[in-house]
């Protein structure tokens, strides 16, 4: 896709929305749907460009309407580097958002957690991230108008936000954690080794998306949130599967909390 696909694209859609702020929602979480008052609802599949989400637990369509007061475009499901897109064409919507003026995002996702504490069904509040897929959606020619060649990522999580987020949960009674999030290729699951390596690395929770969408969202200049819903917990001495059934179960049990939290910053 050029860049004038790009453009062609947000100006169609920008006088749809009207919106200044984006959401994605993460495997199993289009139960987070309910918490949104749809206008209107467009399958990827009609919009120029888009990619089309084949994955179980993603719905494939981009809604338009309300969310705590403040009107909102969101993804109900992404794209991802195993279904065989490149970080350019898994990141296009980002910046089809950004031509679209908005300046924040919202991000969910679906993650195994690498520590006891962060058990089936919670919410861990991403702080920071370790890019493990040798993937870039930068990589190749910068268009200055977009962002800088060499985008800072000292703070990719916008600490503001992260402290709305931290404020509203505890005033919320929302345990809501905080950690390192690792997005690896997949789509194959960890080894019991590989999950000793993510763990000595740093890393607190792991999953297959998220990493490429913040890059280009910081690059573009935009405000992050990122939440995920641990669907597993990945304990290499007790090794157990983690059936995608099971993912989508555990996801729909975190989403209602994830969205109280979107909406509980939204609403200010």
């Amino acid at each position: 896709m050029t860049m004038h696909d790009e453009r062609s694209t947000a100006r169609h859609l920008s006088s749809i929305a009207g919106a200044k702020t984006a959401i994605i929602l993460g495997t199993g979480l289009g139960i987070m749907e309910e918490a949104i008052t749809v206008a209107e609802s467009v399958d990827y599949g009609d919009i120029p460009g888009f990619p089309v989400s084949s994955v179980a637990g993603h719905q494939g369509r981009l809604l338009f309407g309300e969310l705590g007061g403040q009107r909102v475009v969101v993804m109900s499901g992404r794209f991802h580097l195993y279904e065989g897109y490149s970080a350019r064409e898994v990141t296009y919507p980002i910046r089809v958002f950004s031509l679209m003026g908005i300046r924040t995002i919202f991000i969910s996702n679906a993650a195994g957690g690498l520590r006891p504490d962060l058990t089936p069904g919670s919410a861990m509040l991403i702080t920071d991230h370790i890019n493990l897929t040798g993937r870039n959606p930068l990589i190749g020619p910068n268009d200055d108008t977009m962002g800088p060649r060499f985008p800072d990522m000292t703070r990719p999580y916008c600490p503001s936000l992260n402290d709305r987020a931290r404020s509203f949960a505890q005033g919320s009674g929302i345990d809501l954690k905080e950690g390192v999030y690792v997005q690896v290729p997949g789509p194959s699951m960890e080894t019991a080794a590989e999950t000793r390596m993510l763990q000595i690395m740093g890393a607190h929770a792991v999953g297959m998306s998220t990493v490429m969408e913040v890059i280009q969202a910081v690059h573009c200049g935009m405000d992050v949130l990122a939440i995920s819903a641990i669907t597993n917990n990945n304990d290499p001495d007790r090794y157990l599967g983690a059936p995608i059934e099971e993912v989508i179960a555990m996801a729909h049990k975190a989403g209602p909390a994830i969205a109280r939290i979107f909406r509980g910053i939204l609403e200010g």
